[in-house]
């Protein structure tokens, strides 16, 4: 079922070709890290049904593609473990991670192997955080030094980067608690699940900035100005309102104002379900109080402070703000996003303000949403202008309500993989043979969870395509 870690670019196999037009390129039966009977029998099952040849193919080269080429599981202490790579990176992200594996949930309960497999992520992220809550990305290696060792910040042993992200806390919760609630297994939440969960609500309330200081700092030497942070590290100055402070965005590009409030809202979600879980599995009544006493502080300091009014579309959520009175008005492709709010059950997508957040954000009005001859979406500051991210694309589809707008999110996605039959990080808003990362495993499961969604919900919509 597991097997090593296969360091291969899955874009880069065409053995069997079954026709020039739509070449096998999934890694082949044999060499791939982890192979599950639940996720190929759903691959089987959507293949079948669905008349799109080419979607079917992409289904088969993205759904798997985590499992394929990034995992890598084995017990630790007699329990689970897993390390997931992003797929060209040899290092774990406690986000990516978590979106990676986040789509087999739905198996977990069809295939032992499977659930093994995403309670040994669990395990693996609660001795990251541990570790340092801080950090956002690990090494499999706990004594390895990397390429960021240099950075100007308190980096350790193990860490591949120390870029402080809100969403880098939020996702473990957000897998943990769907873990449970799907599986009902509470093996994974031991003591020392328990400690990881006292150490977020520190250094969330840590990253509120009430007392005026912040031990968290980090600079890059570096000529690309989203790699670092302001003020020797520290940033700009934001007014303490309740809200917490991210240091970076889930793109790994640094906050402007460090009050990120789609990130803020995901804190507010997963408080929450971090409080039901330590109330009911450890009878942590004292500590489910803060967590939930937090994450009504926080939700009140968006609705106070992360609400704006907009020329063009009424009030609206701002990006990014500082207590002061500054907002930043754009949205990033990456996740937590304000498009992918009611993904993350943060907001109802029938919520006004959000609707109108929609408008905007899929809009020129939206400096990074980039309109050409292949497609439209959002981009952002990490690759850089005209590069849009499928990502986007795919929670635009994930997001909607409307039969209409899904079928086109699904169609630019299938004419935008430039001939590879997966998704990448970004390509160009004319020319989807021009994209970075050819092996972006996040992206395609992303898509293939979109794509199951469709089948499952409305599987005719799939074949009109």
């Amino acid at each position: 079922m597991a097997g090593g870690l296969t360091m291969i670019n899955p874009t880069g196999i065409f053995a069997n070709t079954v026709c020039k037009k739509f070449p096998t390129v999934r890694v082949p039966e044999g060499a791939r890290n982890f192979e599950s009977k639940a996720i190929e029998k759903a691959i089987k099952k959507f293949s079948k049904n669905v008349n799109d040849e080419e979607l079917t193919w992409l289904f088969n080269n993205c759904f798997p593609n985590t499992l394929d080429t990034t995992v890598t599981y084995s017990t630790y202490k007699g329990a689970p473990d897993t390390y997931v790579i992003t797929g060209d990176i040899d290092a774990m992200w406690l986000r990516d991670s978590s979106a990676q594996v986040w789509p087999y949930m739905q198996f977990a309960d069809e295939d032992k192997d499977l659930k093994n497999l995403i309670a040994g992520v669990i395990n693996r992220q609660t001795r990251q955080i541990l570790k340092d809550p801080y950090a956002n990305a690990f090494y499999d290696d706990p004594e390895k030094k990397g390429e960021w060792t240099s950075d100007n910040t308190d980096m350790l042993p193990g860490v591949h980067e120390r870029k402080y992200e809100i969403d880098s806390l939020c996702y473990p919760i957000r897998l943990a608690y769907n873990y449970w609630k799907t599986t009902g297994d509470t093996t994974p939440f031991d003591k020392q699940w328990l400690e990881a969960i006292k150490n977020i609500l520190k250094t969330f309330k840590e990253q509120q900035e009430k007392d005026g200081t912040n031990p968290y700092s980090f600079s890059r030497n570096t000529s690309n100005g989203t790699d670092t942070r302001f003020l020797r590290g520290k940033g700009y100055p934001v007014k303490p309102v309740g809200l917490i402070c991210s240091a970076f965005r889930p793109s790994d590009d640094s906050t402007v104002y460090s009050f990120l409030i789609p990130s803020n809202f995901f804190a507010v979600v997963s408080l929450n379900q971090a409080a039901e879980m330590v109330e009911t599995l450890q009878d942590e009544t004292k500590l489910a109080k803060e967590l939930k006493a937090l994450a009504t502080e926080v939700k009140e300091a968006i609705a106070k402070y992360g609400v704006t009014e907009h020329e063009k579309y009424g009030k609206i959520y701002a990006f990014e703000t500082d207590g002061f009175g500054n907002n930043l008005m754009m949205d990033d492709a990456n996740v937590p996003s304000l498009l992918s709010l009611p993904y993350l059950d943060a907001v109802d997508a029938n919520d006004p303000i959000y609707h109108n957040t929609r408008d905007f954000v899929w809009s020129l009005d939206n400096p990074f949403f980039f309109k050409g001859t292949a497609a439209e979406g959002i981009g952002g500051p990490h690759v850089g202008m005209n590069m849009i991210w499928p990502m986007a694309i795919t929670m635009r589809g994930l997001t909607s309500t409307s039969d209409a707008e899904i079928k086109e999110c699904i169609k630019m996605l299938k004419n935008t993989h430039g001939g590879t039959g997966f998704m990448h990080e970004t390509f160009h808003k004319d020319d989807p043979t021009d994209f970075t990362r050819s092996w972006f495993a996040w992206a395609n499961t992303l898509f293939g969870e979109l794509l199951w969604k469709t089948y499952q919900e409305k599987p005719e919509l799939l074949n009109s395509i």
